[in-house]
């Protein structure tokens, strides 16, 4: 498998370039279980570095790629081998295409009902191929749950992308790993948002200067708050490099 992890703090991160993402997918499918793939922040690099269920989530990934760039400053920092930053939006379409190329399949488990479905429109009218075998609102009911994870099942999806409405997140796969077959799972919140062209993405500029968090910060005041745990990242780091050298 063309793909690399390194830990940093304790957290095990993947190093896959673009150009290997073919290769990566289709190993994954190869292998049996359900298989999970993560994209995580800096915010979520800091939860996965407790004992939350969270934590144990990203563990047990079988892919965990980086979207920040304060993930990769600090593996420079402690000079280890540095990932490749992944954008979500264009890391998922590569992801589609690869399943498209190869006849695959994909489940949509996300959004409200109109926007579930706008969205799957717009996927079949841009990857010809790919065979979308169901789709499930993401805001359902509890007492639906066992009929949601019996529908996935059954379809045996190549990938389920999971969206907006989940609320465990990634660890709503990884809590149900028992009953579910040999899916890869994406969690992606904004992805049937923006299949639906009820969200925009984040522009290619505002990402590659790694100031996407001040878009969420606009929306949601109140994370800034956040600054804590990052300096405490930061603290870290340089605890690390001068004391934990080898």
């Amino acid at each position: 498998m063309a793909v690399e992890r390194i830990k940093l703090l304790g957290v095990g991160i993947d190093i896959c370039k673009p150009e290997d993402i073919e290769e990566t997918i289709l190993n994954l499918l190869d292998k049996q279980g359900p298989k999970q793939i993560m994209f995580i922040n800096i915010w979520d690099f800091l939860k996965a570095r407790g004992k939350s269920q969270y934590a144990e989530c990203v563990r047990n990934a079988d892919l965990v790629l980086p979207v920040s760039k304060s993930i990769l400053m600090g593996a420079k920092f402690l000079k280890k081998d540095i990932p490749v930053r992944h954008n979500p939006f264009n890391a998922l379409i590569s992801i589609l295409s690869v399943l498209e190329a190869h006849y695959k399949s994909l489940y949509l488990l996300g959004g409200r009902k109109k926007t579930v479905m706008t969205a799957e429109k717009n996927v079949r009218n841009t990857f010809k191929t790919l065979q979308i075998v169901g789709r499930c609102v993401g805001y359902y009911h509890k007492s639906i749950e066992d009929d949601v994870v019996q529908a996935i099942y059954k379809a045996c999806p190549s990938l389920v992308l999971m969206s907006e409405g989940i609320k465990e997140k990634d660890c709503w796969s990884y809590n149900r790993r028992n009953k579910l077959n040999s899916s890869i799972f994406l969690f992606y919140n904004d992805a049937i948002g923006i299949f639906s062209d009820r969200k925009k993405r984040i522009s290619e500029k505002t990402f590659e200067h790694g100031t996407e968090f001040l878009h969420e910060l606009v929306k949601k005041p109140l994370h800034i708050v956040l600054i804590i745990p990052f300096i405490f990242y930061i603290i870290r780091l340089v605890w690390e490099k001068l004391f934990n050298k080898g």
